[in-house]
């Protein structure tokens, strides 16, 4: 089974990709909605930061990184919680997993077809430049904090199984990943000991790490050891949502029996 995990994600990812092909006009309206925070960031410390020093890159940088890590597994997999569809698939001979991986991966793709050229028009209207070798270290960034952002999203989601209020979790969480993943403000600019908080929470990796990366403002060993602090938050995620997926799945069984 381990072996066959990698086509049973393709494939779905895939299928997925088709269906949502019907639904570009919903797939503009979620790229317009999370590229607002980081561009509203853009406009306000442009006009509170001195002439030459505002932090135009991270920003637009900062709005592919959304584009791209964005997760929705509370619309997608706590919605067949609710409605019963999650029965089916605890009975297929596959992980469950394996399906909001797949419309994840193909739900972000499409945000990239229609947010990257966004990106690219944003970074030439204000005068974004990038180092091709610095945004090529950010790439290992982008993928850790686009798994573990799922992570999150999923853990989170998985409150499904116990509430109904899991649209008003995830809120919460998508809005500690806005103060303090470097939407609201760059983490470089914060006061200590609040910046050192922020830098060691996990919301920071999801989101502004790899901006951080690709603007030049985290090299060398202080990018090396921020890649290895996300993927510790990684693996601690992963195992609290394995245990909080057992024992969700028997609650819904005992209460589906």
């Amino acid at each position: 089974m381990n072996s066959r995990i990698p086509q049973l994600v393709a494939i779905r990812v895939r299928n997925q990709f088709m269906d949502w092909s019907g639904a570009w006009w919903f797939t503009v309206t979620l790229v317009a909605n999370h590229a607002i925070g980081p561009l509203i960031g853009l406009v306000v410390w442009s006009a509170v930061m001195p002439s030459g020093q505002a932090p135009v890159s991270y920003y637009v940088a900062l709005v592919a990184v959304q584009l791209l890590t964005a997760s929705f597994e509370n619309h997608t997999f706590s919605e067949s919680v609710y409605d019963g569809r999650v029965s089916h698939d605890l009975l297929k001979p596959q992980p469950v997993i394996i399906g909001p991986v797949g419309e994840n991966i193909a739900i972000r793709v499409w945000m990239g077809i229609f947010g990257l050229p966004l990106t690219v028009v944003t970074a030439l209207l204000v005068g974004a430049s990038y180092r091709w070798s610095e945004a090529l270290l950010a790439v290992p960034a982008l993928i850790g904090a686009a798994v573990l952002r799922f992570l999150w999203t999923w853990l989170l989601a998985l409150a499904a199984f116990w509430t109904e209020r899991v649209h008003a979790i995830v809120a919460f969480g998508n809005i500690l990943i806005f103060l303090l993943g470097g939407t609201a403000a760059p983490i470089a600019l914060l006061p200590e000991p609040l910046r050192s908080i922020a830098l060691a929470l996990p919301f920071h990796a999801m989101l502004g790490l790899p901006a951080e990366i690709a603007t030049g403002a985290v090299q060398g060993s202080d990018a090396g050891s921020a890649i290895l602090l996300q993927l510790g938050w990684g693996v601690a995620f992963a195992g609290v949502a394995a245990v909080v997926w057992r024992r969700g799945v028997r609650r819904y069984a005992v209460i589906g029996a």
